[in-house]
């Protein structure tokens, strides 16, 4: 027993250290696009798409699982995907090179809780009172960090803030993500995890293409850079994170995901001088707690399920 637990302990804090790494790795990647300046979403996509590819498959190249990496029966559900996926990022995107670095990281928060709600509508899943309360709760703690931005909401005179443009963004890019992480789940029963990311960074390589008519800028050197290390940090921040799901189970991994919080703050003052305001904190740890609840929820949940399936096997 002891030995056992031993073996297992190790590999719980390596996946721990994996997902905290996969997280930073990801806000890097959102300050190198922020530090690229106000650029169009599609060329954005493009940058940060197109080249994740290249550490994806240079790390299938050391499993030996090249060959097959794009092997699918589900083309049109990859490609589906593909095209939901692309408009949350450009969304997103376009929240990031407007809005303070903490803000539009932490208002990204509200995706889970939003896959909450699509799951009860779209896919008919019984949720119960407690997860809607912690959705309630989190989208509260979501209104209370834009309330300040938000402006509109007393003055028609900020209608062409980018500030608000960039809050409604992000509003709208995690609607839309949590839309894309349903199609995920239903990928997920039949495809590998390397075959769903490299089919999506592909289809939206070549989804973001099609934007160039609509005003691809001319890019410095410096921008270029950003923007190809951008998508590196994206490639790489998705193997870190797949492989830390492979060590540790989900609920113990999923919720240093905001850890990205504290270090967007950090890296937000010291890079842009962005100072997290009252609301922001506030309100990021209600959205943070109510997330938390939900993944404790959810394991509660699988817990109990797992006991009534053992329950239910004929002995011997």
């Amino acid at each position: 027993m002891t030995s056992n637990t031993s073996s297992v302990q190790p590999r719980t804090l390596f996946g721990i250290t994996l997902k905290i790494l996969s997280v930073s790795v990801f806000v890097a990647m959102s300050s190198l696009i922020k530090a690229a300046g106000e650029l169009p979403a599609g060329q954005i996509v493009f940058y940060r798409s197109f080249f994740a590819i290249f550490p994806i498959l240079i790390f299938l190249g050391f499993r030996r699982e090249l060959r097959t990496a794009f092997s699918t029966r589900r083309p049109l559900n990859h490609i589906a995907r593909g095209v939901v996926g692309v408009c949350a990022m450009g969304f997103g995107f376009f929240a990031l090179t407007r809005l303070p670095l903490p803000e539009a990281i932490t208002l990204n928060y509200a995706q889970p809780l939003l896959v909450v709600v699509f799951s009860a509508i779209f896919l008919r899943e019984t949720i119960r009172i407690y997860r809607w309360g912690a959705v309630v709760v989190g989208l509260i703690g979501v209104v209370i960090i834009s309330w300040p931005t938000l402006t509109l909401l007393r003055s028609g005179a900020a209608l062409g803030d980018q500030e608000v443009l960039g809050v409604i963004a992000a509003f709208i890019a995690a609607g839309i993500s949590a839309v894309a992480m349903l199609l995920v789940r239903s990928l997920v029963h039949s495809e590998r995890t390397a075959t769903i990311v490299l089919w999506f960074s592909l289809t939206a390589s070549i989804l973001a293409l099609l934007t160039i008519p609509f005003g691809w800028q001319a890019l410095a050197t410096r921008q270029i850079v950003l923007l190809i290390l951008a998508g590196f940090c994206g490639g790489l921040g998705q193997i870190l994170m797949t492989s830390a799901y492979r060590h540790a189970e989900a609920s113990v991994v999923a919720p240093f995901e905001y850890t990205s919080m504290l270090l967007s703050i950090v890296v937000g003052y010291l890079a842009f001088g962005d100072v997290p305001t009252l609301h922001m904190l506030v309100g990021g740890a209600i959205v943070v707690a109510a997330g938390l609840f939900i993944i404790w929820r959810e394991r509660q949940l699988g817990l109990e399920r797992a006991a009534a399936r053992k329950a239910s096997q004929p002995p011997g």
